[in-house]
């Protein structure tokens, strides 16, 4: 299987897990205009299904290092079988609750909001499960990012004076999301090998097999949360199945796109955790929530009416993410 033997390489798979993890929300928003985010989520997850088997049968698959991924399944035992599907439970849980904040208050607050929350939390989570990296560097990326977190809500507070309760919902959900979020990454690394992508021990999954068990775990599930919020939605009128089924596949092929797009970004971040460390990676990984706000400012213009004093603060909020990824990049040196 492919497997990163470098640092500089590993921070490369994490800025590009960056950029994916930040840009999936494009697809959602412009299904959106026609169609339900829970039809989309759908296709999402069917997504990031394929594309995590795509991965388990090339990359995973190919090359003299470590096992190949059906080897690897043969072998794998039942307790890290479940920590990675567990993982994609609480994934799928924390996503489709993120997907209904980007729905009510957009991209530029959701994702600051919720995925800076998983963040700092899932910082501290993994590194206390695995302790790799300075942590003076790397808690103190964190407590910026977290400034700029805060930052942005109080922009988004102050756009939105006119409708506080539309403000107060969509932050509200975002921080359950970004509570959950911050818990699954952990699941999914302690089924692996962190020390050893080469030789990984007896029963411990390669990344690319706990990414396919992880993503089946974000699919089964999605037929329990996903057909509630179908019945019960946050926000909108209930719909059904028959809706889905009857989208067109132009529609349906955006959400798969999304599903792909994040499946990408996920499946170099663990492959990347293996040489960064698993808090490092999952840290730089959650820097999407720096892209996805630059797409919620500057291309969907959700501050479009905003007053003047808000782009100061979206200004220092940029430049406190900016200096939080760089010191939480040097934590690994």
């Amino acid at each position: 299987m492919f497997i990163v033997n470098s640092y500089a390489l590993a921070i490369l798979f994490c800025f590009i897990t960056m950029l994916c993890w930040g840009s999936w929300g494009n697809t959602q928003k412009l299904a959106g205009k026609t169609w339900r985010y829970e039809l989309f989520y759908w296709d999402y997850v069917i997504g990031v299904l394929l594309l995590s088997l795509i991965f388990a049968f090339t990359l995973g698959s190919f090359g003299e290092g470590g096992r190949s991924f059906l080897a690897d399944l043969r072998q794998a035992d039942a307790g890290n079988i479940g920590s990675a599907f567990l993982g994609g439970i609480i994934f799928n849980a924390s996503n489709i609750l993120l997907s209904a904040a980007i729905a009510i208050a957009g991209m530029s607050v959701a994702f600051p909001v919720g995925v800076g929350l998983a963040l700092v939390l899932g910082v501290i989570i993994n590194y206390l499960g695995s302790q790799k990296g300075d942590p003076l560097f790397l808690f103190l990326g964190v407590g910026l990012i977290t400034l700029a977190i805060i930052l942005n809500a109080l922009a988004y507070r102050k756009a939105s004076a006119g409708n506080m309760k539309v403000t107060t919902k969509g932050i509200m959900i975002a921080i359950i999301s970004g509570v959950l979020m911050s818990m699954f990454y952990r699941f999914v690394a302690a089924s692996m090998d962190l020390d050893n992508f080469v030789s990984p021990a007896q029963g411990k999954m390669t990344p690319y097999t706990a990414t396919v068990i992880f993503a089946l775990g974000v699919f089964i599930s999605n037929f329990l949360f996903n057909s509630i919020l179908m019945k019960k939605p946050i926000s909108g009128e209930p719909t059904g199945y028959k809706a889905w089924f009857s989208g067109k596949f132009p529609i349906h092929l955006v959400g798969v796109l999304g599903g792909i797009i994040w499946g990408i970004g996920n499946s170099l971040n663990l492959i990347a955790a293996g040489k960064a460390g698993a808090a490092i990676s999952y840290g730089l990984g959650q820097g999407a929530t720096l892209v996805a706000a630059l797409w919620g400012v500057f291309i969907w213009k959700e501050f479009k009416n905003a007053p003047k004093s808000t782009n100061r603060m979206l200004a220092l909020m940029f430049l406190l993410f900016v200096a939080g990824i760089i010191l939480i990049i040097m934590a690994g040196q």
